[in-house]
């Protein structure tokens, strides 16, 4: 596979599968990886051309790595890459909530792309995209707000331009750091989802005029 023109993404689930669709449709070829081989087989099956599964543990084929599993495993996953993700643009998409959506779970001060961080090998680069957005609203098509946050700023352009190929609008947070504020705002969107929206049909748009 050709690096350049591969995403592959860690993780078989709703989230994996509405980026793996938008990627696809975007011209890219989708590496799925899955610790369970056969949930990977399955949805790279549905996604059709353009989609094959990759070894998990083993070094993915695509520049950019899409991190599509639940918090609670995520760093479980990292380790079990090890040294196969050196070089890797590690995008992280996962919120931190806990069960009873009554907060994040990550350390004071920290947040889940700064944890994640901490396990991945010192020549890959953790950016957090993608977990403010609901995986029907990002499957269903059209111009949907990603909000980006790292540290190196060529990972950040990579992902941005990535994010810009599949028909979204990257918008710029800031450093690391920053992703503690976007991991809040995805619990926000889930709060105004249950409650004043009343509806998961939603996405948050920067109005800029």
């Amino acid at each position: 596979m050709n690096t350049i023109k591969t995403i592959s993404i860690i993780g078989a689930g709703g989230m994996a599968t509405a980026i793996a669709g938008r990627t696809l449709k975007a011209g890219y070829a989708v590496e799925v990886i899955s610790r369970d081989a056969a949930k990977a087989q399955a949805l790279a099956d549905t996604l059709g051309t353009g989609a094959t599964i990759g070894t998990y543990g083993a070094t993915p084929a695509g520049a950019i790595v899409i991190l599509a599993v639940p918090y609670s495993g995520a760093a479980a996953a990292v380790a079990d890459f090890g040294s196969a993700l050196d070089g890797k643009v590690i995008v992280d998409i996962t919120n931190p909530i806990a069960p009873d959506l009554s907060g994040l779970v990550t350390p004071n001060g920290s947040s889940a792309a700064q944890e994640i961080a901490k396990h991945v090998p010192a020549g890959a680069h953790v950016v957090k995209a993608f977990n403010t957005l609901f995986g029907h609203v990002l499957a269903r098509g059209g111009q949907l707000d990603v909000f980006i946050a790292a540290d190196d700023a060529d990972a950040k352009a990579r992902v941005s331009s990535y994010v810009d190929s599949l028909g979204l609008r990257p918008m710029d947070v800031g450093g690391l750091q920053m992703a503690q504020a976007i991991e809040s705002l995805g619990l926000l969107m889930i709060g105004v989802a249950k409650n004043g929206a009343g509806t998961f049909d939603i996405a948050l748009r920067v109005d800029i005029g």
